[in-house]
């Protein structure tokens, strides 16, 4: 135990890669840590070592690209979605140990007060945690679930928890409340960056997203119990919140910022009340910038892509890869890669993208020689590998999530296009033009002896 399964192994490892930036001024959490993650967004991971009415630092931009979501895997960019695939086929279940350094400092009293949560947008009316992996069990079967929310801070010991109504999270809070009782929850901040992809995994009622984490990391999460509540929480995060979700308790929100980067107003959420936080003794207050951010775009990208692909896999077995796209804030915009697609296999994977995840609401399929997580290659595919009146595939009043942000009436009109080539279409053919693939070859191999990585990452990889 100790750092393995805590953020700081691959803070450490960002730090040695000079892709950590250290903000030395004293940062005002209302605000001006949201504006620095901001204009960091494409940039380093920041780490505010000063932050006023608090002695604890923050750290924020981790995972901002696939190329950072790969080193934490320790994988390829290319290798992603199989590494979160195998996660979900070949679980290790958790392990329970003695307490470690996420349970050193014991507060009992005012669990939230000290902590720099920062306020993000101006439309918000309060502060946000927003990198909180929140564990729980079903009431009915007692099987644990690992998931994201935000929590708005209300005093020092509640705060108002925002589920959508089909969210695990929220199924299970609604059978704790028809027992008559509250759910329990471990809020867990600074988990190894395998941990919270694992979290963000769209899994099956009654999956356990802790046992994919423990795929993903090699070894099994280690488990303490929890102080105030009948739980189990990791033993290296930077902290826990151990708290309850009170169903029937409604707090009114006001306006959210979303993932498109816009406001929301959803109405009331419910009451989070905390008993108790542990923490490291020098702990380190995880931040994830909401709405239209990168983090926040790639830590729900990349785990619903590769759920896409399990799914589209199982009726168009020639699939290659799937793409979410920063376009669609990682949610809504889909592009499936199909090796020499067959008459009829662009419809059926659109169809079963649409019917997998039902915030998706465009999909493009294209061909083998287009890299699907390339947006000009993709709109390259769309402008001259379609005929519109043929390719373009409306949907309309399907049924559409609540932060949907052209929704009307619980719908929107989704939409497919198909950007295979067909021979037919052209007498040249649709051949795309380059030198002999030998000669192509040698310069690569020229430039690839000849430059040091950073000088040729412009090259592209194949």
């Amino acid at each position: 135990m100790g750092d393995g399964q805590s953020m700081r192994a691959f803070v450490d490892l960002l730090e040695k890669n000079g892709e950590v930036l250290k903000i030395s001024k004293a940062v005002d959490p209302k605000f001006e840590i949201s504006a620095f993650l901001s204009l960091a967004d494409a940039g380093p991971a920041l780490l505010f070592e000063r932050i006023q009415g608090s002695s604890m630092r923050v750290m924020g931009n981790i995972l901002n690209s696939r190329a950072r979501v790969a080193a934490a895997l320790g994988v390829t960019p290319a290798e992603i979605s199989t590494s979160l695939q195998d996660s979900i086929r070949n679980p290790i279940k958790p392990v329970v140990a003695p307490p470690g350094p996420a349970q050193t400092v014991k507060h009992l009293h005012a669990p939230l007060l000290g902590l720099p949560v920062p306020h993000f947008f101006e439309r918000e009316q309060r502060p946000y945690i927003t990198a909180g992996v929140i564990l729980a069990r079903d009431p009915h079967t007692g099987n644990g679930n690992a998931s994201f929310a935000r929590f708005a801070i209300l005093d020092e010991q509640t705060a108002m928890i925002g589920i959508a109504p089909n969210h695990h999270l929220a199924v299970f809070a609604r059978r704790a409340a028809a027992q008559n009782r509250a759910l329990e929850i471990a809020v867990v901040i600074g988990a190894h960056p395998r941990i919270q992809l694992a979290a963000c995994l769209y899994l099956g009622v009654g999956v356990d997203e802790l046992e994919c984490a423990g795929a993903l990391l090699g070894e099994p999460v280690t488990l303490a119990p929890c102080q105030t509540v009948d739980l189990m929480a990791p033993t290296d995060a930077e902290m826990i919140l151990e708290g309850r979700v009170e169903w029937g308790m409604a707090v009114e929100e006001g306006y959210v910022s979303e993932y498109h980067g816009m406001y929301e107003h959803y109405g009331p959420g419910c009451l989070a009340s905390f008993s108790a936080r542990t923490q490291r003794s020098d702990a380190i207050f995880q931040v994830i910038e909401p709405g239209y951010h990168r983090e926040h775009i790639y830590l729900g990208a990349l785990p619903i892509a590769a759920s896409l692909l399990q799914a589209v896999a199982a009726v168009v077995p020639n699939v290659l890869d799937v793409a979410v796209t920063e376009a669609g804030a990682g949610r809504t915009d889909v592009v499936v890669q199909i090796d020499q697609p067959r008459a009829g296999q662009a419809r059926r994977a659109m169809f079963a993208v649409f019917a997998a995840v039902s915030i998706a609401k465009r999909v493009t399929v294209v061909d083998s020689d287009i890299d699907p997580w390339n947006p000009g290659a993709v709109d390259w595919a769309r402008v001259n590998r379609m005929k519109l009146e043929r390719d373009i595939f409306l949907i309309p009043g399907a049924g559409a999530d609540r932060s949907e942000p052209m929704e009307e009436g619980g719908t929107v009109t989704k939409v497919g296009f198909d950007a295979t080539a067909r021979a037919a279409d052209r007498a040249e053919g649709v051949l795309k033009a380059a030198p002999p693939q030998a000669a192509l070859d040698a310069a690569r191999s020229w430039l690839t002896e000849t430059l040091p990585p950073a000088d040729r990452s412009w090259m592209p990889s194949r």
